[in-house]
C-alpha cells in the first residue's frame, strides 16, 4: 500500500494496472485482496485480481502461485512487474540462505539481476511504514506474519533480533556478502552465456567439453545453475552437485537426469543440456528375445560360453517368460540359489561402481515374475552359465558411443 501511494505520487503515468492475489488462505487474505482493489481505483488505476484455484498450505506454494499470475499479468500488459520488498526483507532472505547452504547464485537474493523492480530496496520496513501513515495509505496487517510455523517468521521475530544483540553489524555483513555474491553471479553468468551455445533446432544448450571439464568442481557448481537457467531450468543443490561430479567424470555417452524433465548428456566433444529422452524405465516390460534393445542395450543369442563367463553372459532358464525393464527402488534378486538371500539390485549397481546417474535407465532381466540377471553386474544362480544345464545363452553388449 506504501508503494501504490509512492507510484500515485510521483510514477502514476508509469502504472500500466494494479494486480492483486488472493492467495485462499481465508478471510484475511480475502479482505486484504479487497482493501487493495478498493484502494487502487480510489486513486484512479485500473485493477486486476486473481485468486488461487487450489488454496496452498506452505511459503513455497504461495510465492509460486502468486509469481505465476503476477507474471502473466505482466506478459498480458506488456509491463514489468514492480514490488514492495524492502531491506528487511532482503536482510531476512540473505540470511535464510546462508542457514540453506546457498552459493552464491542464491547469497546474491534480492541484489540479483532480475526482470523485476524493487524502488522501496533500500529502505527499512520502518522507514516506509512510516511513509505509509504520512501518506494516509490504510493498509492489514497479515496475520500469518504472527506465526512461528514459518521460517521467515521465525528468522524476523526471533533469529536476527539474537544475532543483532551478539553481532550488531550482522545486518550490514549479510548485505556485503550478497553485494559481493551478486557480482561473482553476474561474473558467472557472463561467462555461462560465452561457453553455451543454443542449438537452432531445439530448445537444448551445448556446452563445449574442453571448456568445461577444465573447471574445479566448485567452479562447476557456479557455473551449471547459470548455464541451465538460460534456458528457465532451475538446479537445486542437489542437481547442482550430482552435475559438477558427472562433468569431472567424463564418460561419453553417459546422462544424468535432472528434475522437471531434463538432462545432460555428454557426446564426445560437448554436453547438452536438454529435454530428457523418455527412460526405457518407464515403459512396461519388453519381451527377450534375439536383437531385442533396450536404450543402448542389445541383447544377441550367445555361442556357447564356458562356465563362470562374466555377467554379460547369462544362461536363462528354458520354459520361463522372458522380459527386459528398468530397474526399480526395492528390486530384488536373489544372490544365491533357490533359497539365497535376496539382496537389492541397488546394491549389486553399487558394488559394480554404476553410479545413481546410470541406474535409474539399466535394466534388468526377469524369467517369468524374478530377476535372473542384471546385464553386466550379476547373474542369479538361476542365469549362471553352466554347460550342460539347459537354457538358452544370452549375451547383452553396451552401446556406449
Amino acid at each position: 500500500m506504501a508503494l501504490l501511494h509512492a507510484m500515485a505520487r510521483t510514477r502514476r503515468r508509469s502504472v500500466a494496472l494494479v494486480a492483486t492475489f488472493d492467495h485462499g488462505t481465508g478471510a484475511a487474505a480475502e479482505a486484504a485482496a479487497g482493501l487493495v482493489a478498493r484502494e487502487a481505483a480510489r486513486l484512479g488505476f485500473a485493477v486486476v485480481q486473481g485468486r488461487t484455484a487450489a488454496p496452498s498450505t506452505n511459503e513455497a506454494g504461495w510465492r509460486a502461485e502468486r509469481w505465476e499470475f503476477l507474471t502473466s499479468v505482466a506478459r498480458d500488459v506488456g509491463g514489468v512487474i514492480v514490488t514492495a520488498h524492502t531491506r528487511d526483507d532482503h536482510i531476512e532472505t540473505v540470511l535464510m540462505r546462508v542457514l540453506r547452504l546457498a552459493g552464491a547464485r542464491g547469497l546474491a537474493a534480492l541484489y540479483a539481476a532480475s526482470a523485476i523492480t524493487r524502488p522501496l530496496l533500500p529502505f527499512s520496513r520502518d522507514e516506509v511504514g512510516r511513509y505509509a501513515a504520512g501518506a494516509g495509505a490504510r493498509w492489514m496487517e497479515d496475520p500469518t506474519n504472527e506465526s512461528r510455523a514459518f521460517l521467515r517468521n521465525r528468522v524476523r521475530r526471533d533469529l536476527l533480533p539474537a544475532l543483532r544483540e551478539v553481532r550488531p553489524a550482522i545486518d550490514y555483513e549479510l548485505d556485503d556478502i550478497a553485494r559481493r555474491a551478486a557480482a561473482v553471479r553476474s561474473d558467472v553468468e557472463r561467462y555461462a552465456e560465452h561457453i553455451a551455445s543454443r542449438r537452432a533446432d531445439s530448445d537444448a544448450l551445448t556446452v563445449d567439453a574442453a571448456r568445461l571439464t577444465r573447471h574445479s568442481r566448485a567452479e562447476l557448481s557456479l557455473l551449471w545453475p547459470a548455464i541451465a537457467s538460460r534456458i528457465g531450468v532451475a538446479m537445486d543443490w542437489r542437481g547442482t552437485e550430482r552435475a559438477s561430479a558427472f562433468t569431472m567424470q567424463g564418460v561419453v555417452g553417459a546422462r544424468m537426469p535432472l528434475s522437471g524433465g531434463w538432462e545432460i548428456a555428454r557426446e564426445r566433444d560437448r554436453f547438452e543440456l536438454r529435454r530428457a529422452k523418455r527412460s526405457p524405465g518407464q515403459q512396461s516390460r519388453l519381451p527377450l528375445a534375439p536383437g531385442a534393445r533396450w536404450d543402448a542395450w542389445r541383447f544377441e543369442p550367445a555361442a556357447v560360453a564356458q562356465e563362470g563367463a562374466d555377467a554379460w553372459v547369462a544362461q536363462l532358464p528354458l520354459g520361463a517368460t522372458l522380459s527386459i525393464r528398468g530397474w526399480r527402488p526395492g528390486d530384488r534378486m536373489r544372490s544365491g540359489g533357490g533359497a539365497g538371500v535376496r539382496r537389492r539390485v541397488k546394491r549389486f549397481l553399487s558394488d559394480a561402481r554404476v553410479n545413481g546417474t546410470n541406474r535409474g535407465l539399466w535394466p534388468v532381466v526377469l524369467a517369468d515374475d524374478e530377476i535372473v540377471w542384471i546385464p553386466g553386474v550379476r547373474r542369479s544362480d538361476a542365469a549362471a552359465v553352466r554347460p550342460g544345464r539347459p537354457g538358452v545363452l544370452y549375451r547383452c553388449e553396451l552401446d556406449r558411443r
